[in-house]
Formats: structure tokens, C-alpha cells, sequence
């Protein structure tokens, strides 16, 4: 098989910032990276999926392929954005009930690099199956982009305010500098 570039997959939750996703697939392609968009069940209803079908050259995924179908390429790094509540603490306990849970939960396995940029309001935020969730991802080496400079929680009832300044580049640096490493060393470019 030809290798096509350094492969990101960008899921998308059913969260607030998710008809906006086009704005993180951009960014990550002007960076150059190759981009498949993974949308969990829920967010395929929020997302303009021919418009991203269009902008990436691929399918936007939100179930397992059947055999028949084309396997995609492996990804290289995987950015959750905008992970919700729910897909969050699913993550951390290793539930792999959709395409898009079931990428994740092998991810940390493999070794892929996985950034989750939040969406999520204080309410949901400071429960603490949430903060035990994060806690558990990070222990996994899962960057977590919530607190100060980072993703930090909104007041409940005030998400439609936030979107337009949701982080998008915020994720797409940590993915493409990784803690601690350089993109050569990260990706031997």
C-alpha cells in the first residue's frame, strides 16, 4: 500500500463548535496533512457532510466499513473536537459501542497519538465521573486540552456563545507538537 502523508482523523461529537468542523479540517490540510473526518452517530446530524466529503476527497465515517468496502488509511494522529460529556467518559472506560469509540479505545494501544479538545459546560465539568474520566486519559498519555490556556468549561445555557471561539488551532498544534517532542522527531520528517 502507497503511503498518502501523515493521515489525521478528526472526530466529531454532537456538541455546540460541530457544524463548525470544516474550520479544523482546513487548518489541518493547510498543514498538510491528509484528513478523515469520523463523525460519532449523533454528530452526523450537526455536520454538513457533503461539504466535508468534498473538502477532504473522503468519506465521512460513522460506522465500521463492511467487508467489501475500502479499508481507510491508519491514522497518524487523531483529534476529538468537539468531544462531549458523553464521548469523553465512554473513552475512559474503554467502551467501543460506535466506529468512532472503537478508533479511540484502540488508539492508546497502538501508540497513536490522540489530542480530546472538550466542549462541555461547568455543570458536566466538574462531576466527577468527568474529572475521573480525564484523569484516567491522561494516565494513558491522552492530552486532554481542559483547563487554563486551554479548553475551559462555560456556564450551563451559555455554549451558543462559546462556539465561535472554540480552540480548533489550539488541538491541531498539540497534535502536530506533541509534549515534550519536535514534528521531526514525532513524525521522523
Amino acid at each position: 500500500m502507497t503511503r498518502i502523508g501523515k493521515v489525521l482523523y478528526v472526530i466529531v461529537c454532537a456538541a455546540g463548535p460541530a457544524p463548525d468542523v470544516g474550520r479544523l479540517v482546513a487548518l489541518a490540510q493547510e498543514g498538510g496533512w491528509v484528513v478523515q473526518v469520523v463523525a460519532t452517530p449523533s454528530a452526523v446530524d450537526f455536520i454538513d457532510v457533503p461539504e466535508l466529503e468534498e473538502r477532504t476527497g473522503r468519506p465521512v465515517r460513522s460506522r465500521y466499513r463492511k467487508p467489501h468496502e475500502p479499508k481507510p488509511p491508519r491514522a497518524d494522529a487523531i483529534i476529538v473536537a468537539p468531544a462531549s460529556y458523553n464521548t469523553i467518559n465512554k473513552f475512559a472506560q474503554g467502551v467501543a459501542d460506535t466506529y468512532a469509540l472503537g478508533l479511540l479505545s484502540e488508539a492508546p494501544g497502538l501508540g497513536i497519538p490522540v489530542v480530546v479538545l472538550p466542549f462541555v459546560n461547568t455543570a458536566l465539568a466538574v462531576r466527577i465521573p468527568f474529572r475521573r474520566s480525564v484523569d484516567r486519559l491522561r494516565a494513558e498519555g491522552v492530552r486532554v486540552l481542559l483547563g487554563p490556556g486551554e479548553f475551559e468549561p462555560h456556564p450551563p445555557s451559555s455554549g451558543p456563545e462559546q462556539i465561535d471561539g472554540y480552540p480548533w488551532a489550539l488541538a491541531l498544534e498539540c497534535v502536530t507538537r506533541p509534549q515534550g517532542q519536535s514534528p521531526e522527531e514525532r513524525f521522523g520528517d
